[in-house]
């Protein structure tokens, strides 16, 4: 596996295609057209690529922030095979080109129920969530995201020192219940827990009321904890967000 900052519309292309795959596009849609990727690579941004000898097997596009802020955004990251390693490689690769560029943060988001995401961002890139954005994109076309509303959680990377964590579940729980009947909460002093299910995106497919109700008691939870200064810290192995006094 290689990583390469591209440019040119022909391998842009490939990109455009695997995000559509990735993210299970309905037809005749592209996630990110080949002409945005241009653009973005022409503005300044970057478009890293993963290739598997000649073939596409992940990619990220991450732009500048505001003039000043010495931030980066990620828009988007993907790769076609999950359990080799690429979603590391690139964004650390995407790290090292905004740390040349002198940036000191780095921000993007994701869907607060995706335990296996939340546990790769917060525990092994050690970036920390620090916003709850409510149907942060509005409704949602691929097959991924579709059929229910977009929340998502910011986060934020300190590129020059990641606070890598692996923090335990907790072992008393209070008494409100997640849509399963087992416990969604427990308190600590100032620390906070939250559940989220094993599999959402399966869930989707199989309950769709069910993968609502986790949306709904998640967010009835982590919208009011952020409002009062928590940042989510790590993600438990057993699927609970730790979250302390920013």
């Amino acid at each position: 596996m290689r990583v390469e900052i591209v440019h040119d519309p022909a391998r842009l292309h490939a990109v455009a295609t695997l995000l559509s795959k990735v993210f299970h596009a309905p037809p005749g849609y592209d996630l990110m057209p080949t002409e945005m990727l241009r653009s973005v690579a022409h503005s300044g941004g970057a478009v890293h690529v993963a290739f598997d000898a000649d073939r596409v097997i992940g990619a990220s596009v991450a732009i500048f922030g505001p003039p000043g802020s010495r931030s980066v955004y990620s828009i988007v990251a993907a790769a076609r095979e999950s359990d080799r390693g690429v979603g590391l490689t690139l964004k650390q690769a995407q790290r090292a080109w905004a740390l040349v560029h002198d940036a000191a943060t780095m921000r993007w988001t994701f869907d607060p129920l995706v335990s296996r995401n939340a546990r790769f961002n917060l525990v092994k890139l050690g970036a920390r969530a620090v916003e709850y954005g409510v149907d942060f994109y509005g409704p949602m076309t691929d097959a991924v995201n579709a059929g229910g509303p977009s929340d998502r959680l910011t986060a934020e990377w300190d590129l020059a020192n990641p606070l890598t964590t692996d923090p335990p579940g907790p072992s008393i729980f209070d008494e409100r219940s997640a849509p399963d009947g087992g416990p969604l909460t427990a308190s600590a002093g100032k620390v906070l827990w939250c559940r989220v299910p094993a599999d959402i995106v399966a869930m989707r497919r199989s309950d769709p009321e069910q993968a609502m109700a986790w949306r709904l008691a998640v967010r009835d939870v982590l919208v009011p904890a952020f409002e009062a200064g928590h940042v989510a810290v790590g993600m438990s192995r057993d699927g609970w967000y730790r979250l302390e006094p920013r």
